[in-house]
């Protein structure tokens, strides 16, 4: 049976040290490093972390109307299952390292650099806001995210995002396995460098975006006001439902568009037949 704690406040560093199963009610953290590091099988409820580090190297944490001020930044670290409901995270550089993150319907009003390094991550119904959001992460299944912040899941692996929409330039660059469903993409230089990415009914928004991509799919999809595309893709397989702007130096695979305004080939080393582009009736 856990221990309970209700309307405390704790001041002081490591205040609940290598604490075990406990659930905590109204409470507040305030000043003092890591209060909770090192802890095990947590319950928080409606309560507010004010500092640095409150959640490190902790395992199974559930936590539900959770606040983490400004102030509590770089919040989650090296922390294996852990689920948040109904939170609002107010600092950056949470979640860093971690193993089996679960995030439900939560605000992240400064996501810069959180959820970097990360594994097995469940991300539902949350409004993110800041730049390199899931640096480097991997197992990754989004649905119903509104994200506004560059450079997010930059070397990311093993991807899934439905129905989202991302304002984000620089997106999905050095990715590995890539599923985007049901999604809006507004932002330049979508998913640089990257390998195996598909789109399935989303609408994109990019200039010079879907560039160095090796096995690049989209199916029903709509490439709006997006010009410069698909330069030294490999293995295209794309069906478009729009007249596109512009389309520059494909390598190879089939592009199925409703008309081109521009196709700039001008890479005398590419051979041009390892390409087709199809009229999208």
């Amino acid at each position: 049976m856990k221990n309970t704690l209700k309307n405390q406040t704790y001041i002081g560093e490591r205040a609940l040290f290598m604490s075990d199963d406990l659930s905590i009610f109204n409470c507040v953290f305030e000043n003092g490093e890591s209060p909770l590091k090192e802890s095990q099988n947590l319950e928080i409820y409606n309560s507010e972390f004010r500092w640095k580090y409150p959640l490190w190297y902790c395992d199974h944490v559930k936590c539900k109307d959770v606040t983490l001020i400004e102030t509590a930044r770089s919040g989650i670290w090296y922390t294996n299952d852990i689920q948040l409901d109904n939170c609002t995270i107010d600092a950056p550089k949470t979640f860093r390292r971690c193993d089996g993150v679960k995030i439900n319907s939560c605000t992240i009003k400064n996501a810069q650099e959180t959820l970097w390094k990360c594994k097995n991550v469940v991300i539902k119904n949350v409004e993110a806001n800041g730049e390199y959001f899931g640096f480097n992460s991997e197992n990754i299944e989004v649905d119903h995210l509104l994200l506004n912040g560059n450079y997010c899941f930059d070397g990311g692996k093993n991807v899934v995002v439905r129905n989202s929409i991302l304002n984000s330039k620089d997106s999905f660059w050095n990715t590995e396995n890539v599923l985007v469903c049901d999604s809006v993409i507004n932002g330049e230089y979508l998913g640089w460098n990257s390998v195996n990415m598909t789109f399935v009914n989303c609408k994109i928004i990019s200039h010079q975006g879907l560039c160095y991509i090796k096995k690049l799919k989209m199916i029903n999809c709509e490439l709006i006001d997006s010009d410069l595309v698909f330069e030294y893709c490999e293995d295209l397989d794309c069906d478009i439902k729009n007249k596109v702007t512009s389309i520059k130096n494909p390598i190879s695979g089939v592009i199925k568009v409703k008309g081109v305004e521009e196709l700039i080939l001008d890479d005398k080393n590419l051979d041009n037949s390892f390409f087709k582009i199809i009229d999208n009736e």
